[in-house]
């Protein structure tokens, strides 16, 4: 009877939403801080690390760098005080943990190899027509 209360607990706790970055993306993570009786949204921008655990134990480290230190914060996925993660840059990690980031240092601590999108082609008799004024 108890296991069958603490599955709809934990599936009920469960954000559908919040699944949808891997590691070695760039992300701006939205918390919620309460400062006294004033609750106000914070953003921590950086680099996904490192993912661990499952189901509502899943966390996720960040890193970033600010004011030439390394800063790391540990966030709980599915944790009511992180309103929304945004995902800023896609990558194509080729590992499953970026700890080799706190040994670099500048800029190329920030650099993790990038997805990019190509632009559909348009063919070019379709291109001129497009551009020529309608009559």
């Amino acid at each position: 009877m108890s296991q069958e209360i603490l599955k709809y607990v934990t599936a009920s706790q469960i954000k559908k939403d919040r699944g949808n970055f891997k590691v070695g993306d760039g992300v701006h993570v939205h918390t919620k801080v309460k400062e006294g009786d004033k609750e106000r949204t914070q953003v921590f921008k950086g680099i996904v690390i490192a993912r661990k655990g499952g189901g509502i134990a899943e966390t996720f480290t960040v890193r970033r760098i600010s004011f030439g230190e390394g800063v790391e914060r540990v966030f709980p996925l599915h944790s009511p005080l992180v309103e929304k993660i945004e995902v800023d840059r896609k990558s194509v990690p080729m590992k499953a943990r970026l700890y080799y980031l706190r040994g670099r240092l500048g800029k190329k601590a920030t650099k993790v190899k990038e997805r990019r999108f190509n632009e559909v082609a348009v063919d070019p008799a379709e291109q001129q027509t497009a551009a020529a004024p309608a009559a």
